[in-house]
């Protein structure tokens, strides 16, 4: 079955049904990937080191946020 025909047959689903196929389909695609958190905490690590060992300039609150 083609893209296109999964589409018509999901378009002639009365609303609430195709509400749980929506929701459904965007919960499939919102799942953690282990390995992308990894990586970012690896880097979340990498920048905290580097502002205690003052590698990297700060800017404060205030300024970022004026």
């Amino acid at each position: 079955m083609s893209n296109a025909q999964i589409l018509q047959e999901a378009l002639q689903l009365n609303p609430q049904e195709r509400y749980i196929v929506v929701e459904s389909l965007l919960q499939s695609l919102d799942k953690p990937d282990d390995s992308v958190d990894s990586i970012w905490a690896d880097e979340a690590e990498k920048r905290l080191q580097n502002y205690k060992d003052n590698k990297v300039q700060t800017i404060p609150f205030e300024e970022v946020f004026n």
